[in-house]
């Protein structure tokens, strides 16, 4: 249990169907990020039914389980809860929250990819995911 006064920040990934980037960016920080300092949330501003089953199956190599990943409709409501915003690919469509950090990253859609396709881009997620972290730690 935290105490009340260590600040959680909330690192909120966005994408267009929340069934892919988003969910393996937010994944991969979780995993990776100490949760007494930061967690993150994802969204989408179209979300689907699911996650991508090559995004499932992709994240099971790595020992992340998303089988149970609802996508999530990004709302101002739940950005106003992030301290920043990352979006993947909503860009315009992405809202606008005043005095919300926001960083674009230009990360390649998963949907329709093999496994091994996604697996590659997971990996380049990882790698912004790992930088965020540092990022974060040295604030």
């Amino acid at each position: 249990m935290l105490d009340r006064g260590v600040f959680v920040k909330t690192i909120l990934f966005a994408c267009t169907q929340n069934a892919g980037r988003s969910q393996i960016a937010a994944a991969l920080f979780n995993k990776l990020a100490d949760p007494k300092k930061a967690k993150a949330i994802s969204a989408g501003t179209h979300p689907v039914k699911s996650v991508h089953k090559n995004v499932i199956l992709a994240l099971q190599k790595i020992g992340i389980n998303l089988t149970h990943a609802v996508p999530v409709l990004l709302t101002k409501e739940l950005a106003s809860q992030a301290n920043l915003l990352v979006t993947m690919g909503c860009k315009e469509s992405c809202p606008h929250i005043p005095g919300l950090k926001l960083e674009e990253w230009d990360i390649e859609d998963v949907e329709g990819k093999s496994t091994e396709e996604t697996v590659e881009i997971q990996k380049k997620i990882e790698m912004q995911v790992r930088e965020l972290i540092y990022r974060i730690n040295t604030i």
